[in-house]
C-alpha cells in the first residue's frame, strides 16, 4: 500500500496516475474529502490536524507521501502546517512507513546563488519560516534514525490542468482568459520552473528507490532556463499569436497588497523574482540519468494543446 496524504491536488493526482502506472495498484488518497483519480484508488477521509486519524490513514502502508497544500496564508501555515508534520512523523514512526515529503524552496535566500540540496536555510518572511521549520523537523527525525524519509524539493510550478503556481496564474491562465499576461517585477531574469507531471514522476522514482532515503533531493527541471521575455517569445511561437505583456512593478505590487490578500502573501518572494532563479537538480539527474525531463518547448505546447481542445 503507498498512501498520499493530502490528495487531489495537481501534484497528488499526477503522483497517484504515475504510481498506478509503473509501481503499484494498492492506492490510498488520504483528505478531508478524496476522490479517486484510478479506479483502483481506497479512498480514506481523514483530517492530518487529527492524531489519530493521521495515525488510522498511515496504518497499513509501505510507503506515505506528504503532499499537503494549504491555503496561501500567513496564519494558516503557521498554526497548521508544523501540526501535521508533526501527526505524520509520529504515524510513519508507529507504523514503520517511509516517509517521502514534498517540498517547496521557500526558505532558501532569494538571491541569485545557485540553489542545491546543501544550499542553507535563509527564509524571507513568515511563510518561509514555516517551510524551514517543517524541512528541520523532519531532518531531525531523519538524524535520529527512528524514521525512514526523504524529502523531494521543487521550485515554481508551470503544468497542465489546474496547476497552481504564478506563472500558470499571470500567464497561462490570463491567455485562456483572454486578458493581458502579467510577469512579476523583471522580465530578463533567469527562472527555474517544474513541469508538474515530472515532479510527481521523479517523486514516485526517488520514493521507489531504496538508496535514495534520507537524503534531500531537488526535482528535476530543465537546465535550459529562460528569462519571462524568452517564455513569452516561445508561448507566441507556440500559439501563433504575438502577445503583449505587462510588467508588475514592485510599488504598484506593494500598493496592490494593501487592499490585495493574495499579493500581501506572496509579497515575501518578489526578490525572487529580481534575480536568476538558479535551482539545481544535479544530483537527481546524476543518480537517474535515464528520467526524461519535459522541455519547456514540450511544455508550453501541452498547455496549448489542452487549452485547444478544451474550446472545441
Amino acid at each position: 500500500m503507498q498512501t498520499i496524504l493530502g490528495a487531489n491536488g495537481q501534484i497528488a493526482n499526477e503522483l497517484a496516475l504515475e504510481l498506478r502506472r509503473n509501481y503499484t495498484s494498492n492506492i490510498k488518497l488520504v483528505s478531508r474529502h478524496p476522490q479517486k483519480v484510478n479506479d483502483s484508488d481506497e479512498l480514506f477521509p481523514a483530517d492530518l490536524l487529527h492524531p489519530q486519524q493521521t495515525m488510522d490513514a498511515v496504518r497499513g502502508s509501505e510507503i506515505a507521501y506528504l503532499t499537503v497544500g494549504l491555503p496561501v496564508d500567513s496564519t494558516v501555515w503557521k498554526h497548521q502546517f508544523p501540526l501535521i508534520m508533526q501527526n505524520v512523523v509520529d504515524a510513519c514512526k508507529k507504523n514503520a512507513v517511509r516517509l517521502v515529503f514534498f517540498d517547496n524552496t521557500y526558505m532558501y535566500p532569494q538571491t541569485g546563488v545557485p540553489l542545491t540540496e546543501e544550499t542553507p536555510f535563509v527564509p524571507n518572511g513568515s511563510k518561509g519560516k514555516v517551510r524551514a521549520l517543517l524541512a528541520t523537523m523532519l531532518l531531525n527525525e531523519m538524524n535520529t534514525g527512528k524514521i525512514n524519509a526523504v524529502i523531494c524539493r521543487a521550485p515554481e510550478f508551470y503544468g497542465p490542468g489546474k496547476t497552481e503556481s504564478i506563472t500558470n496564474r499571470l500567464i497561462f491562465d490570463n491567455i485562456k482568459k483572454n486578458k493581458t499576461p502579467t510577469v512579476l517585477l523583471r522580465d530578463d531574469k533567469l527562472r527555474t520552473l517544474i513541469w508538474t507531471p515530472d515532479a510527481s514522476k521523479a517523486m514516485a522514482l526517488i520514493a521507489n528507490t531504496t538508496d535514495c532515503y534520507n537524503q534531500t533531493w531537488h526535482l528535476p527541471c530543465d537546465d535550459n532556463r529562460l528569462t519571462y521575455k524568452k517564455l513569452m517569445k516561445l508561448v507566441s511561437e507556440i500559439y501563433s499569436e504575438s502577445f503583449d505583456y505587462k510588467i508588475q512593478s514592485e510599488p504598484a505590487l506593494m500598493l496592490a497588497s494593501l487592499f490585495n490578500k493574495r499579493i500581501r502573501e506572496i509579497r515575501e518572494l518578489f526578490p525572487r523574482y529580481k534575480h536568476d532563479n538558479i535551482f539545481e537538480s544535479t544530483k537527481f539527474k546524476t543518480r537517474f540519468p535515464n528520467f526524461a525531463v519535459t522541455t519547456y518547448h514540450q511544455g508550453v505546447q501541452q498547455i496549448y494543446n489542452e487549452n485547444l481542445n478544451s474550446n472545441l
